[in-house]
C-alpha cells in the first residue's frame, strides 16, 4: 500500500491483518496455545496477547486520542506486564523464558481482548479520517507500523509452533500440506518450481546505492534506512539457494565434524549441542508444520543456524554474500528464490546504516538497540506474509540461531572465477 497511508485504506488492512492472526490458531488445540519449547521462542497464546498490547499501549491509551474512543475500556493494567516484550521505557515485564506458564488470561479472554482492540483502533481510523493530515498523519503511521510489527509476529507464531511441536515424540501436526494456503504448501510449491541447478550470477560492482529510499518507496521499518552509498568489488553470486542434495553431500563429507571449515565460536556450538544436520532433518525425513515429511533433495536447505551456512560455504569453496550484493543482485532481478523460500543469511554483521537515528520514544527501541553480536538476513521466507517482504528489508538473528526458517545463497568475490 501507499505510504503514508490513507485512513480508508488502512481500514481495511486493519480487519485483515488482525483477522489473519485469529486464523493462525483456528486448527490448534487450548494446550498447544500455551506452549514455549525454548528460552527463544514464545506461545502461540503471547504473540496474540503481545500484538495488542502494542496497539493498545501506543495507540489507543494516547493522551491525545483518548477523547475519539470514549467507550473503550483497556485491559487489565497487569497485563501490559504479561505481555510487554522488551520496551523498557514502558516497564517492567514478565521474564521471557516463563512466558509459557502463562496459563491465565485464559485464550478466550484473550480474543476478546483483540476483538476490542480492533475494534477500538478502526473507530480511531475513522476518527482520524477527519482531521487535518498533518496532524492524522503521525498516528495513521504508528497504525502501519503496529500493522507490520503483527504480520512479524504472524511469522513468529509460526516458527516457535515449529519448535515446540519438533519436541513432542508424538510429531504432531499443525497444518495439513494438501492446503494450498498453508505454509508447508507454499514451501513445497516453491520448491517444485526450482529444480534447475545453481549458476554463478556476474555482476560488476562499483559504488552502488543500498538501503530504502524513503519517502514515496512504501513503508519501511527505521533499520532500513537512511539510504546511502557501498562500494562493490566485482563479485559473483549464486542464482539459487543451496539445496538439500548439496547439504547432505557436505555432511557426507565430514562437515560437522572438521572443524577447519567453522569459525572457532560455531564450532564450541556444534560440540556443545550435538550438531550433525539441520534442526528439523530426521534421518531422510525432516520434520515440518504438516507434521513428519519426505525431503526433497531439490528443496532448499532450511532451518540452518549462520555458523552452519558459513561452515558449508567455506566447504563449497565460496563464500555467504554481504547485505549489499544481495540487495544490488535481488534488486536487478538477478536472484531466483530471492522472496517467499527462506531467509538467507548474509557475511553483514547487524549494524546501523550511516546516519540512522532511531525514532524518540518508547517505539524507537524497536531495531536499533539489537544492533550488536546478530547478523542480518534477506529476503522472505514461506511463512512472511504475503506483501510483507520487500527489497530492503532486515532481519536479524544471533548466530546460533536456526529454529527459523534460514537458508544460504552462496557468493565468491571476483570475477572470471
Amino acid at each position: 500500500m501507499a505510504f503514508p497511508p490513507t485512513a480508508s485504506a488502512l481500514l481495511q488492512r486493519l480487519r485483515d491483518v488482525r483477522s489473519h492472526s485469529e486464523a493462525l490458531i483456528a486448527g490448534l488445540q487450548p494446550e498447544d496455545l500455551c506452549l514455549q519449547g525454548m528460552v527463544d521462542s514464545s506461545p502461540p497464546k503471547w504473540h496474540l496477547g503481545h500484538t495488542s498490547w502494542f496497539f493498545e499501549e501506543f495507540l489507543l491509551k494516547a493522551p491525545e486520542l483518548a477523547p475519539l474512543i470514549p467507550g473503550y475500556e483497556p485491559a487489565d493494567n497487569r497485563w501490559g506486564y504479561l505481555f510487554n516484550s522488551y520496551y523498557e521505557a514502558v516497564g517492567a515485564r514478565h521474564p521471557r523464558p516463563q512466558r509459557g506458564l502463562l496459563t491465565r488470561p485464559a485464550i478466550a479472554a484473550v480474543l476478546a481482548w483483540r476483538q476490542r482492540v480492533t475494534a477500538a483502533a478502526a473507530e480511531l481510523i475513522e476518527q482520524l479520517e477527519g482531521w487535518e493530515p498533518s496532524a492524522a498523519q503521525p498516528w495513521l503511521e504508528l497504525v502501519e507500523l503496529g500493522l507490520q510489527h503483527e504480520q512479524q509476529h504472524q511469522e513468529l507464531l509460526l516458527m516457535d509452533l515449529l519448535d515446540g511441536f519438533s519436541r513432542n515424540p508424538l510429531e504432531p501436526t499443525a497444518f495439513a500440506s494438501e492446503d494450498p494456503s498453508q505454509p508447508e504448501a507454499r514451501y513445497e510449491a516453491v520448491a517444485a518450481g526450482e529444480s534447475e541447478q545453481p549458476t554463478w550470477l556476474q555482476l560488476a560492482g562499483g559504488l552502488v546505492e543500498i538501503g530504502h529510499p524513503g519517502a514515496g518507496g512504501g513503508f519501511h521499518f527505521d533499520n532500513e534506512g537512511p539510504r546511502h552509498r557501498v562500494w562493490l568489488e566485482p563479485f559473483a553470486i549464486a542464482s539459487h539457494l543451496v539445496s538439500n542434495g548439496a547439504f547432505e553431500a557436505f555432511i557426507a563429507d565430514g562437515g560437522y565434524r572438521r572443524p577447519e571449515l567453522w569459525m572457532s565460536e560455531g564450532w564450541a556450538v556444534v560440540q556443545q549441542r550435538g550438531w550433525q544436520a539441520p534442526r528439523y532433518w530426521r534421518g531422510e525425513w525432516e520434520f515440518s508444520l504438516a507434521g513428519r515429511r519426505p525431503r526433497s533433495p531439490a528443496a532448499p536447505v532450511r532451518h540452518l543456524s549462520w555458523f552452519e551456512a558459513d561452515a558449508y560455504a567455506r566447504w563449497a569453496g565460496a563464500r555467504l554474500p554481504s547485505e549489499a550484493e544481495w540487495e544490488l543482485a535481488a534488486a536487478g532481478g538477478a536472484l531466483s528464490q530471492a522472496h517467499g523460500a527462506l531467509w538467507q543469511w548474509t557475511a553483514s554483521p547487524y549494524r546501523p546504516y550511516p546516519g540512522f537515528t532511531p525514532a524518540a520514544g518508547a517505539v524507537g527501541e524497536y531495531n536499533g538497540k539489537f544492533m550488536t553480536s546478530q547478523f542480518v538476513l534477506r529476503g522472505s521466507c514461506f511463512l512472511t506474509p504475503p506483501g510483507h517482504e520487500r527489497l530492503s528489508y532486515r532481519n536479524f538473528y544471533p548466530p546460533a540461531s536456526r529454529w527459523m526458517a534460514a537458508g544460504l545463497r552462496l557468493a565468491q568475490g571476483g570475477f572470471p572465477l
